[in-house]
């Protein structure tokens, strides 16, 4: 998953920040039970406003709801990411994805040398890490995004890393990228490979429509090179890159054995 990737803001600085707080104002930043959701959205409403959000987004803010099925997956994350790497890959069905990620591959070579050749990503990992989050676009999320971006702003376990991605999942309202209605992941992930929304306004690139397959692909190469990703060397060799997209390691050590079989064909 995407939203465990590199991005997170200082904890100094979020100390800080809350230490000029009253005891009364830190209580009411955040919350562990949706029972304060409505009274928090609209001083949170006034942070955005005041980042640039505009009507359409903050018209999604007022209506969105505390997302309980978020909260749940939250809770249980650190279990998804346990384990041996064997174990994960079994888990998460990683002969079926190098099975279906090398005759990906060869019905969209031209897509796959287009990308390669813009950003030097190599399609395995592209095709990995496709077929890691959504199955390769078969299985993208039914949670509303903007209550389950803002619920995990509000929830007292990370507001300060997913407080940006909720502002910018506000600014994709007011742009047409998201509406109130959109649906992904149970952490705001968005499209085939799952960004969450604050990388959608820093590495999505043509629409920005993370929906469709090829600007979700791009957008993927263009988050690696980003981070690092080296032209012509092997997954194993850019595991750093990797590392940028999702901080497990299970998950990075799975990639790069996907990555590199598909690539082997």
């Amino acid at each position: 998953m995407a939203f465990l990737a590199k991005g997170r803001i200082l904890a100094a600085a979020v100390v800080a920040v809350l230490g000029l707080a009253t005891g009364a104002q830190a209580a009411a930043s955040c919350g562990s039970t949706g029972a304060g959701f409505d009274a928090w959205k609209p001083g949170f409403a006034a942070q955005a406003k005041s980042e640039g959000v505009g009507a359409k987004g903050l018209a999604a803010l007022a209506g969105a709801t505390y997302a309980t099925k978020t909260i749940s997956v939250d809770r249980g994350i650190h279990k998804a990411f346990s384990g041996s790497v064997d174990a994960f890959m079994k888990r998460r069905g990683g002969a079926a994805i190098i099975s279906k990620g090398r005759s990906l591959k060869k019905a969209n070579a031209a897509l796959f040398s287009q990308i390669e050749s813009n950003y030097g990503v190599s399609p395995g990992v592209l095709l990995a890490i496709w077929g890691m989050e959504t199955g390769f676009g078969s299985s993208m999320g039914n949670q509303n995004t903007v209550s389950a971006i803002l619920t995990l702003a509000y929830d007292c376990r990370r507001p300060e890393f997913f407080h940006p991605h909720a502002i910018a999942a506000l600014k994709l309202v007011d742009r047409g990228a998201l509406s109130a209605s959109s649906v992904g992941a149970a952490h705001g992930e968005i499209g085939h490979t799952q960004f969450l929304p604050g990388n959608v306004l820093k590495y999505g690139v043509g629409s920005g429509n993370l929906r469709d397959k090829a600007t979700a692909l791009a957008s993927t190469a263009n988050f690696l090179k980003a981070h690092g990703w080296r032209r012509g060397a092997s997954a194993a060799d850019n595991i750093g890159a990797i590392a940028g997209w999702n901080d497990a390691n299970v998950y990075q050590q799975a990639i790069v054995r996907i990555a590199t079989a598909i690539d082997g064909d």
